[in-house]
């Protein structure tokens, strides 16, 4: 190795600089340690006493940097003994013409003498413009690359992949013909896969019981120290239509389209998820409800109707019990307090007497399978419908693209342009559902038994030690609040669909009718059973 200048100071100490420009090249390959050992041949070949190195993994764009900092504040710390900072090439220094020279003129002015194995700094014109044409070519070099990047980044996604950090629920893997893909990454994908089918199919009302699902999962990495999650982080995954199967990136004027990888939840489920994150706000569920107080705010005084509040009281002798009490000074019952053990035993007393006989379950199985059937006769009529409206959208789509060619207007192109962004969308919905055939992704018997768990005992889920199991009965059972009555306990409920039939039925004869005579399987009872199986509201109970 031939190195160009002979030492022509008496400065006998030096430090080395080595940068690279990501951490994820630290680990990859051995940029560090090569400039390393080849700064230390120089050093060498010098006679000069290598006494530090410092080194960084961040761009060379920017002068803000904690490894140069150091070096800076170690020569000036000792500027009654300079340093020669020799640094590998220039491209390692900066990537920035501006960047380099400020950075030579703070090294000059602490007390170092910055040399190469490279380039041999001069301070006559020659050498300065030589310096400042290497300088700009590396500046060139490093924007180029920049640019290469973000075309090829572009390019994937026009090609439906994936190009930004994994979305938490993926991770990359390498596939022949692909390069790098999204994949499903255990078991966070089936954790999040659930949040958003929960929150699309009302399981869960509100983004707050969202962030208080994924806190609850001890997989599910947290964002605070306390293992709470930011508000913007449930946002976030409720409207990144990638955990649809999908790719759009508005910053690059790259619509919607399909992806090369494996979604999460289909189109249509992401779809239901921005219609109810745009139906309005909804009262957060109450932050205080816990596991002490599973019925707070579900049950209401029978008095004045307000939700009852629940809270611990410590008696004379220090032991702590809990209660349930109404807090509205008008009430009669105001601060008089009902034992938890006496509401709680009612409710649960309650949901056993909800439990259906065995044969009046056969009953019922009978009609969730009339139900089934009449959901698959209207599977085959979505299908007719959706080959007709991808029919009907790209004839809509041809007449706004001719209306653009022929309008001189920039705000009405605009405009053309949403609306066809929003037909689009709304083809690939169709083009989805057609795709997924005529058929249920499950069979009448694995989609019955997870009803069944529910609708055959809901005590039995209630008894669960999971709060959110507690609150899918409240929302799975009853259509409104019950109220308790301090004199007369609880009071008659109004309960769902199914549970209000299963009691009529439960009134009088239970047999088999005639399937002329089916007047208990009513429209409504059908599309109740048809809308809970398809959006897995009963699955998700069981």
């Amino acid at each position: 190795m031939n190195f160009k200048n002979e030492p022509a100071h008496n400065v006998r100490d030096a430090v080395i600089y080595c940068r690279v420009s990501s951490k994820a090249q630290t680990k990859r390959g051995d940029g560090l340690n090569s400039q390393e050992t080849r700064c230390r041949q120089y050093a060498s070949f010098k006679g000069y006493t290598v006494k530090r190195v410092f080194t960084d993994d961040l761009t060379g764009q920017t002068a803000e940097r904690r490894g140069m900092q150091s070096l800076l504040a170690f020569l000036q710390s000792d500027r009654r003994n300079p340093h020669v900072v020799i640094i590998d090439d220039l491209s390692r220094f900066a990537r920035n013409v501006r960047v380099h020279f400020d950075l030579r003129a703070a090294i000059l002015e602490a007390g170092g003498i910055l040399e190469s194995p490279s380039i041999e700094f001069r301070e006559d014109a020659n050498g300065e413009l030589h310096e400042y044409i290497l300088a700009s070519v590396s500046q060139h070099q490093s924007r180029k690359n920049r640019e290469q990047t973000l075309n090829r980044m572009q390019a994937r996604c026009m090609n439906g992949y994936y190009v930004f950090q994994a979305p938490v629920g993926y991770r990359y893997d390498k596939r022949d013909g692909h390069g790098k893909v999204l994949v499903r990454n255990e078991p966070l994908a089936s954790i999040v896969q659930e949040a958003l089918e929960g929150y699309a199919a009302g399981r869960l009302d509100t983004q707050a019981e969202v962030k208080r699902f994924l806190e609850s999962q001890p997989e599910f990495p947290k964002d605070l120290p306390d293992g709470q999650i930011r508000n913007q982080r449930v946002n976030d995954i409720l409207t990144r239509v990638t955990y649809a199967g999908y790719i759009e990136v508005p910053k690059w004027d790259i619509g919607l389209r399909e992806g090369k990888h494996e979604g999460l939840i289909d189109l249509a489920t992401f779809q239901r998820i921005q219609d109810r994150l745009r139906g309005g706000a909804k009262v957060p569920a109450r932050a205080d409800i816990n596991a002490d107080f599973p019925l707070r705010g579900f049950v209401v005084c029978g008095d004045c109707g307000r939700p009852l509040t629940a809270g611990w009281s410590k008696s004379n002798t220090g032991k702590r019990h809990p209660y349930y009490l109404c807090h509205n000074r008008s009430c009669e019952s105001n601060r008089k307090s009902i034992r938890r053990d006496q509401i709680e035993g009612e409710f649960a007393e309650l949901l056993k007497a909800m439990t259906p006989t065995t044969k009046l379950f056969d009953l019922a199985k009978a009609m969730f399978r009339k139900a089934w059937d009449v959901r698959l006769e209207q599977a085959k009529s979505i299908q007719a419908l959706a080959k007709v409206e991808i029919v009907k959208l790209e004839r809509q789509i041809e007449q706004i693209v001719d209306r653009i060619v022929e309008s001189e207007s920039v705000s009405a192109i605009s405009a053309y342009e949403q609306r066809i962004a929003k037909l689009e969308r709304q083809k690939l919905i169709a083009t989805e559902t057609l795709s997924r055939g005529a058929g249920p992704k499950r069979t009448f018997e694995e989609m019955f038994e997870l009803a069944c768990d529910f609708l055959s005992n809901p005590w039995k889920l209630w008894a669960s030690d999971r709060l959110e199991d507690k609150r899918t009965v409240l929302k799975l059972a009853f259509t409104q609040r019950v109220a308790y009555d301090r004199k007369t306990g609880l009071r008659t409920p109004e309960t769902t669909l199914p549970f209000k039939m299963l009691g009529a039925m439960n009134m009088g004869k239970c047999e088999m009718a005639r399937p002329k005579r089916f007047e208990l399987l009513t429209p409504r009872f059908v599309v109740w059973c048809s809308i809970q199986l398809s959006y897995g509201r009963l699955a998700g109970a069981a």
